[in-house]
């Protein structure tokens, strides 16, 4: 198996709240092939979809019911600190659910936590041993 992740599918609870919060509060703009069941995201060299929940459950031949932590969480990583602290701000002014505020955190970067509709967590971070080129992509560096 190829070492690659092609799209990452959220089930969510409703479909046009989740698209108002990933088009409004983020600014992202949904694809073509998005339709009144599936949104697709184009981000940098991979997929986010968002798919009713139960729908998605049904698929995988599991049961939708679930609470608590999901185990994951996503991750948008900036090029400063300040850049979270500004991310952060803006996100919050457009009424997104803040879970931690940034902060120096153990591993040597600088990050807070933020929800969508559905309780994913993006962590918002910058990451003093990660490399980002110009479209966001991680770099190995030399």
């Amino acid at each position: 198996m190829e070492q690659r992740l092609t799209i990452v599918g959220l089930g969510v609870d409703d479909l046009n709240v989740s698209n108002d919060f990933y088009e409004n509060k983020f600014g992202w703009k949904k694809m073509a092939s998005s339709t009144d069941d599936i949104s697709f995201f184009q981000l940098n060299g991979l997929l986010l979809s968002l798919y009713p929940r139960e729908k998605l459950a049904e698929d995988a031949g599991v049961s939708h019911v679930g609470s608590g932590f999901k185990g994951f969480s996503l991750a948008f990583n900036t090029r400063t600190k300040e850049e979270v602290d500004d991310l952060i701000t803006t996100l919050a002014s457009k009424g997104v659910s803040i879970v931690k505020r940034p902060e120096d955190v153990f591993w040597g970067g600088y990050s807070g936590y933020i929800s969508d509709p559905d309780g994913n967590l993006w962590e918002i971070a910058f990451n003093p041993y990660l490399s980002l080129d110009e479209k966001g992509n991680t770099i190995e560096d030399a």
